[in-house]
């Protein structure tokens, strides 16, 4: 499976998810936020397959790239700016690449921590998706310089959000509307880090179940 395959098979994974947990993540974010972020990511994925179908990306650059209009198009609150910009970032790291490497995964997984930083001024601990976001790139990284193939390198990444998305669980929000909470935001996941987790999450398991994920 060339790398423009995997990505479009990668982003179909993700969709699944996003329908299979969008009502969990929407009880994770009705007690803390808005109650629509399950809701929303479902809505904006689906979007994106219908974009991948209308555009037939040549790349993976384009595939992430389409999947980035779709979500800042289609979904609502604050995940949709986020995660577009996470998309973009992704895919201007890899642009010009017909095949991906291990290392062009941790680089376009750090591009898209830088984006979703600077335009959601958070930074880890604040209780936001960067918590998933920011362990996951570090271990992507580290398993990228072991030696690791780009099926490892996601899994790696997905361990670690899934780590920092349980992290989140104590802390008070310092950004987002789980921020006007205060101390009642203590006890509850981010759902923005636990669909973070689940999107890197499904493509470990699409890469997985694929030849070896190199």
């Amino acid at each position: 499976m060339d790398s423009t395959q995997a990505t479009i098979s990668i982003i179909k994974e993700m969709a699944a998810a996003m329908e299979e947990h969008r009502r969990s993540l929407t009880r994770l974010d009705s007690e803390i936020g808005d109650g629509d972020h399950g809701t929303n990511m479902h809505r904006g994925f689906q979007a994106a397959l219908e974009r991948l179908e209308n555009t037939d990306p040549a790349s993976p650059s384009d595939a992430l790239k389409a999947v980035s209009m779709a979500l800042i198009g289609k979904v609502g609150g604050a995940a949709g700016p986020l995660y577009g910009t996470a998309f973009l970032r992704a895919s201007s790291a890899l642009a010009g690449k017909e095949d991906v490497s291990a290392e062009d995964v941790a680089d376009a997984l750090e591009e898209a921590l830088a984006g979703v930083k600077q335009r959601g001024k958070a930074e880890a601990g604040d209780k936001t998706m960067v918590d998933a976001m920011s362990p996951a790139s570090e271990a992507a990284k580290e398993a990228a310089g072991s030696g690791s193939n780009v099926g490892a390198v996601f899994r790696a990444a997905a361990d670690a959000a899934a780590e920092g998305a349980e992290a989140t669980v104590p802390l008070t929000a310092r950004r987002g509307r789980a921020s006007y909470m205060g101390e009642r935001a203590a006890g509850h996941k981010d759902p923005g880090a636990a669909s973070t987790y689940l999107l890197l999450d499904a493509a470990a398991r699409t890469l997985e179940s694929s030849s070896g994920g190199s």
